[in-house]
């Protein structure tokens, strides 16, 4: 067994509904466990109306089956299916599990009934892990002084992890290596909207250009 680092300040946390814990005294199979909690992850870090995940959606996922073979993966599955924390909906595009809550199981009905086409979806991937933006910043930018430490701290309360963490890597790639350009542009990124990734990271030179400009601009309170 590898020893565990501890849980950090900067990382994202999933609801569990409470009625779970009351059922671990009767959930007596690991894989059925295993696969419960990985469902409930992996839908509660979707996004829109229509939360649900494909097994081979759960088969992609190298970290996760490292611990379970597939006849266990079929097990757990089925076994949480029987006991009704998951619903299964089968169709000729496939089978889709939803968490069996108020959302789930309206969003089950609406693909038994075709109001939702499953074609339409778009595929789940395993949500990533943000790094420790401390850590992250003494790697990419400099010393971690009490202030900029500080700095950090609140605008935590402010952006989210995944922003501040990609605003220290985008100053880093633009060599702007200071606390001060990372908030111009976590400003800006808040007050002009954030074009989800710039369309997935276009083309790094002319948008790395295009960031420098515009921070730049915006500083400058030209725009």
């Amino acid at each position: 067994m590898s020893p565990f680092d501890g849980f950090n300040s900067s990382e994202t946390f999933t609801q569990v509904p409470d009625s779970l814990f009351r059922l671990l005294g009767e959930i007596d199979d690991l894989n059925e466990l295993k696969v419960t909690l990985y469902v409930l992850w992996r839908i509660e870090h979707m996004e829109g109306a229509f939360r649900q995940i494909c097994r081979s959606e759960i088969v992609e996922d190298d970290g996760f089956m490292r611990g379970l073979t597939a006849d266990g993966l079929n097990s757990g599955l089925e076994k949480a299916l029987q006991r009704g924390t998951l619903i299964r909906v089968g169709n000729p595009e496939g089978g889709f599990y939803f968490l069996n809550s108020p959302r789930g199981r309206a969003s089950a009905e609406s693909l038994k009934k075709g109001d939702w086409r499953a074609s339409a979806r778009i595929p789940s991937s395993v949500p990533r892990e943000v790094p420790n933006v401390f850590k992250l910043y003494e790697e990419n930018i400099g010393p971690l002084t009490p202030l900029i430490a500080d700095a950090v701290k609140d605008a935590e309360q402010t952006y989210s992890s995944e922003w501040l963490a990609d605003a220290i890597e985008q100053s880093a790639k633009l060599n702007k290596r200071s606390w001060k350009y990372i908030e111009a542009i976590l400003r800006r990124w808040k007050e002009e909207g954030r074009a989800e990734k710039q369309n997935r990271r276009d083309t790094e030179a002319s948008r790395g250009d295009d960031v420098l400009r515009k921070v730049e601009e915006f500083r400058k309170g030209k725009r």
